[in-house]
């Protein structure tokens, strides 16, 4: 079972609401928190600056995305960097398929050696920009974070989304104001719906913003392309 120890004294998250948030991930958390703080830092993935706020602007901040998540579904997190929010949500949720796309190399060395050091079956590692995947990934989810503006990350991400699929993209707090001038934008890449939502209320302060944008038609990949990645898993559904 999770418990207090497994968050640092130091953290800027309290070990209650770690173990609300986190649950029984909670220890191997605390392993992905570590190697952030050290080889995170180390590589230049994060700035030491963030180290003493680790838990709460970046872990818990991304964790509660899960609540967004239907269980069972294949996700392609798009410009992963150090894994925020993609290893996050893998360690969170064993059931979901989570694919790190990420292009450039020594960020996908830190992330193939993160999932081996964490033990995640359901996660892999692929390099690679979301616009050259096109015809190859195909998915029910696409999450990113401070990746880029909405209208470039759209026209990157929504081609590889199928019918209902949902672009997840975590924002802050000028989400409502750059979703309003991306929507023109949006509606010529695909027939979408799109809104902007709170998540992890009660148990982050603040929650977390996020601008979802679901597409209402066909329209990405053919039949018969990869599905979330390079090989496909076989699981219960």
């Amino acid at each position: 079972m999770a418990s207090a120890a497994d968050v640092p004294p130091e953290s800027d998250v309290s070990p209650e609401q770690a173990e609300e948030v986190f649950g029984d991930a909670l220890p191997r958390m605390r392993r992905y928190a570590d190697l952030l703080a050290d080889e995170g830092v180390k590589r230049g993935l994060i700035g030491p600056r963030e180290v003493p706020r680790l838990w709460g602007r970046h872990l818990v901040n991304c964790a509660v995305v899960e609540e967004l998540l239907p269980e069972g579904v294949e996700v392609v997190d798009v410009g992963s960097g150090a894994g925020l929010p993609g290893l996050v949500l893998g360690l969170m949720r064993p059931d979901l398929h989570m694919t790190l796309l990420e292009p450039l190399l020594r960020r996908t060395v830190f992330l193939k050696e993160a999932v081996e050091f964490l033990e995640l079956p359901n996660v892999e590692v692929v390099r690679g920009r979301a616009e050259e995947k096109r015809g190859e990934l195909y998915t029910d989810f696409i999450t990113a974070r401070a990746v880029a503006p909405l209208d470039r990350l759209a026209r990157w991400s929504l081609p590889l989304l199928r019918k209902n699929g949902s672009m997840l993209a975590l924002k802050g707090e000028q989400a409502e104001t750059e979703l309003a001038d991306a929507e023109k934008e949006l509606s010529k890449l695909r027939p979408s719906v799109s809104d902007v939502i709170k998540v992890g209320r009660g148990k982050v302060e603040p929650a977390t913003t996020v601008v979802r944008v679901m597409v209402t038609s066909d329209g990405g990949p053919p039949p018969g392309s990869q599905r979330g990645g390079k090989k496909k898993r076989g699981r219960k559904r």
